[in-house]
């Protein structure tokens, strides 16, 4: 019964995803033509409905061509993936990443992390700050994080003009404007993909309120982490009546707003939410995640539309460790590989309107990550600290950042130092490395 309500969710959901034509050029590229092709490896696309051995080419930085076989001689540059899974670059769209103010307890400052330390080492590309900065402050976060980061870094803008600060600053009502919001959204268009509300202690429905007010005058979704639980602001109402579609929830397996009810089912209100277009994403963190609300959950056939870390220095070092161990524990659910990879590329793409990402069609940027799927004896945690044993853990071999290697850890995109001269120093060029590039490259910022 699992598997078949599972399969007809899934059906529903992907039916937009049938495959376009996409995928090689019809006569063979000149030598050299490539910059970089990863060969042999199992792609999965979930936008293309691509589960298969493919090859696939990049040149400047974008997909050039995914295909059964391209000629090696065709690219300048060859990685051999074979057994290897070769996926869009990961798109974690709930971190908190504004460091570097100096301000203590606060998600403007030290409860954040600077994104590259904790993005390409997992096949993370695209990261989406959830609500750390307001509109007061959202330009120094671009100017600290932002514009200096190898990752792609989009934000979420929190509701609370002077952000993810502490309960001082989270729960003042004269600070959730939606007018400035939405300005400060609208004049960053494409960079800022949402509105945060979060943390709210009181009985009021103002801060969701006035988020889906900014969000519907700047075209752009709400996440909504709901604050305490309080019985004037019930998760039903708020999922049926509150939020629109296209609206997020965040946090959706932490039991912290009766996601589940005494009866051990499915809050019917997330379930009348989804009928009606409310998307529901993991947000795992440091206190968001238990086995006893999503085990149940999910073999009720309640899956996620999206899988996130709620990265902070909170949960790097808790029951989550970064987005593999979360798509790891959703393996050790029952969800396959390629439902992971779809709910860690593609959907979180399309959640937060940016459909050029998530995918490996002809044209994208060339963000890809290569993942190891391991076999052996694992155990993974959730928010209590409760352990669960799985089978299979996804481990990083390589990631590609606008068509260049940024990450390898086991230099498989490097030659064996036996091989170089005597008096070897890089080994990479510009056109498929922003490691050791060479001489003469440009850094890419």
């Amino acid at each position: 019964m699992i598997s078949v309500i599972r399969f007809i969710y899934r059906t529903f959901r992907l039916t937009a995803l049938i495959p376009m034509a996409h995928l090689a050029f019809s006569q063979p590229a000149p030598a050299g033509f490539y910059d970089l092709l990863l060969k042999n490896g199992h792609v999965i696309d979930a936008k293309n409905g691509l589960s298969a051995v493919r090859d696939v080419a990049i040149k400047d930085g974008a997909i050039a061509a995914v295909a059964a076989q391209i000629d090696p001689a065709s690219a300048f540059k060859v990685v051999d993936v074979s057994g290897l899974y070769v996926t869009p670059g990961l798109v974690d769209m709930h971190v908190h990443v504004y460091a570097g103010t100096g301000e203590r307890n606060s998600y403007a400052g030290d409860n954040s992390l600077y994104p590259d330390g904790y993005t390409f080492r997992v096949g993370v590309t695209t990261v989406a700050d959830a609500g750390c900065s307001g509109w007061r402050n959202f330009e120094d976060f671009k100017e600290r994080i932002i514009d200096r980061s190898k990752t792609r870094v989009l934000a979420f803008l929190n509701i609370v003009g002077a952000g993810m600060r502490g309960p001082r600053f989270e729960n003042d009502l004269k600070d959730m404007d939606p007018v400035p919001a939405a300005e400060m959204a609208l004049k960053h268009k494409g960079l800022i993909v949402g509105f945060k509300t979060a943390h709210y202690a009181g009985p009021e429905w103002t801060p969701v309120e006035n988020a889906v007010k900014a969000g519907t005058a700047a075209g752009i979704p709400v996440m909504v982490d709901f604050g305490e639980d309080r019985p004037q602001r019930p998760l039903a109402e708020l999922l049926t009546h509150k939020l629109r579609p296209g609206d997020i929830y965040t946090h959706c397996y932490s039991g912290l707003r009766h996601e589940l009810g005494d009866d051990g089912k499915v809050n019917p209100g997330m379930i009348e939410g989804r009928r009606r277009g409310v998307i529901f994403d993991v947000g795992h963190g440091g206190g968001s995640f238990a086995w006893r609300v999503a085990v149940p959950a999910i073999q009720q056939g309640f899956l996620p539309d999206s899988i996130s870390t709620d990265l902070h220095v909170g949960s790097m070092n808790a029951g989550m460790k970064d987005l593999l161990n979360v798509m790891d524990k959703f393996l050790a659910m029952g969800l396959s590989l390629d439902e992971v990879v779809g709910d860690s590329t593609w959907h979180p793409a399309r959640e937060i309107h940016h459909e050029e990402l998530g995918n490996l069609s002809v044209g994208a940027p060339a963000d890809v990550a290569v993942l190891r799927l391991e076999q052996g004896h694992f155990g993974f945690t959730d928010m209590y600290g409760a352990r669960m044993a799985g089978t299979e853990r996804l481990e990083c071999e390589l990631t590609l950042r606008g068509g260049k290697v940024v990450y390898d850890l086991n230099g498989i995109s490097r030659p064996d130092w036996q091989t170089l001269p005597k008096n070897y120093t890089r080994t990479g060029d510009p056109r498929w490395d922003a490691v050791t590039p060479g001489r003469g490259a440009t850094p890419r910022r």
